[in-house]
């Protein structure tokens, strides 16, 4: 009746899927501001990793950060105990390529040692990604991770605008493969792409690549179940998600969900719900200890269709508005930002241009004039300093920026120098072993005084 075929006589091959725990990186930073303590982790660990997942995701992406800026807490430590409950599941961080888990671009040098280190205190899988989605600025990453001998997955921020294509995107695939990745993950970081532009992109992937291909979808759109069902009937061999109480809103589907869904289909998990839910159990507590900082995006926005702001921008970016006091302005910095972005270049709205998009909207809406005050970091973006860009940026900031200057083409870690031993020299006097050092190059002044005020209670480093 309504034209569709009859696939009745086609049958998937049996494969089963597997799923990625994102529940104490990405999920507790897409609803609860990446607040979770490490206690608050450790206790349901042994059970997590009984499970089967494929990994859990733990560390990198804006948990570095906070744990240092906020919480008072040493990130390296927080890996180790990871190390210590999780015998049999791999462990998985974010690496934003050459910004590492910082927000700009670190010399080759430290990228490298910060590789090594991270794969010595318990990274099993590196997730690397590039916010520009341009494969020179995780070159040095790839192969320094290769040297570990750890499992490399790349990353692709998936977006839509005028110049993001089905075939942009795999020729950025090809080039990862062709780096030596593992694995290829597309990822809707904002929840904005239809189950439809999901399924022909998976398929696109697959019929070019060798490699395995996962898929992980934010719920920020309301449309990321379809958008997993439909990357898995597609190809992927992998989903990303949440237990059910870490999940939806900005965050990802629940596991408990899938696990049902695909029992007894050719896609069966295998996972055990009754397992699951004895830990959902365990995060429903979390989730309320720290209500404090729980997002307000709690169901479906099918307004990120516009503003295509990514799950754990959405929660720190009502946090900030809260602190200028301009929240009930929430809207005009959403419709803000997808001017900016334009006139960007449409950037993928992942870290750091999530941040910088954001920042640079807000300030536009507070000032009142656009572009009035243009941020360092969007000055920098402007300048090349962060990579190729993938669209043409507005001509009114290039001539503001640039003026008669050239754009940076080259690799841009490439202009940077060396920083290890000039990080080591500076923190001699609080700094206790590489990771320290590593701490403080990534975040001078906020590593410092976390270092400072760690030692100033204790003269054993574990």
């Amino acid at each position: 009746m309504f034209g569709f075929k009859n696939h009745q006589k086609k049958h998937p091959v049996p494969r089963k899927i597997g799923i990625v725990s994102l529940d104490w990186r990405d999920g507790q930073q897409s609803l609860l501001g990446t607040r979770v303590r490490t206690e608050d982790m450790l206790p349901i660990l042994p059970l997590m990793d009984e499970v089967g997942y494929e990994c859990i995701e733990m560390w990198g992406g804006a948990t570095f950060d906070v744990a240092i800026r906020y919480l008072e807490e040493d990130p390296w430590e927080r890996l180790r105990e990871f190390k210590k409950h999780c015998k049999k599941t791999p462990l998985r961080m974010l690496l934003r390529g050459q910004n590492l888990v910082g927000y700009h671009h670190y010399p080759d040098d430290i990228v490298e040692k910060f590789i090594e280190c991270a794969a010595r205190n318990g990274i099993d899988h590196f997730m690397i990604m590039d916010g520009l989605n341009d494969v020179r600025n995780t070159e040095v990453s790839i192969k320094a991770i290769r040297k570990q001998n750890k499992r490399i997955i790349a990353s692709i921020p998936f977006t839509l605008s005028p110049v993001h294509t089905v075939e942009k995107y795999v020729e950025i695939v090809k080039a990862y493969e062709a780096l030596g990745v593992d694995v290829i993950e597309l990822e809707d970081m904002a929840g904005m792409v239809s189950p439809q532009a999901t399924a022909q992109m998976i398929r696109a992937f697959k019929k070019a690549l060798k490699i395995p291909v996962y898929y992980q979808a934010h719920c920020t759109g309301g449309m990321a179940d379809i958008c997993c069902w439909e990357a898995i009937r597609a190809g992927a061999e992998a989903i990303c998600c949440d237990h059910c109480a870490m999940s939806l809103g900005t965050a990802h589907p629940p596991v408990e969900s899938f696990v049902a869904a695909l029992q007894n289909t050719p896609y069966d998990t295998g996972l055990d719900l009754e397992l699951l839910g004895k830990i959902n159990s365990y995060m429903e507590t979390v989730r309320v200890k720290y209500r404090q900082y729980e997002s307000s995006f709690t169901g479906a926005n099918i307004g990120v269709l516009t503003h295509k702001i990514p799950g754990g921008m959405l929660s720190n970016l009502e946090l900030q508005l809260k602190q200028m006091n301009i929240e009930n302005r929430r809207e005009e910095v959403f419709s803000e930002v997808a001017l900016v972005s334009r006139d960007f270049g449409y950037p993928p709205l992942a870290t750091p241009f999530a941040q910088m998009v954001g920042a640079q909207a807000t300030m536009n809406v507070f000032t009142g004039e656009r572009y009035k005050l243009l941020s360092r970091e969007s000055q920098n973006y402007i300048l090349g300093h962060y990579g190729r860009p993938t669209g043409p940026i507005a001509e009114e900031l290039k001539q503001k920026v640039l003026g008669s200057r050239e754009m940076n083409t080259v690799r841009p870690g490439s202009l940077l120098a060396p920083g290890w031993e000039k990080a080591r020299e500076e923190s001699q006097d609080f700094a206790r072993c590489e990771e320290d050092i590593l701490t403080y190059a990534l975040f001078p002044d906020v590593g410092a005084d976390f270092l400072k005020k760690k030692y100033q209670f204790t003269n054993i480093y574990p």
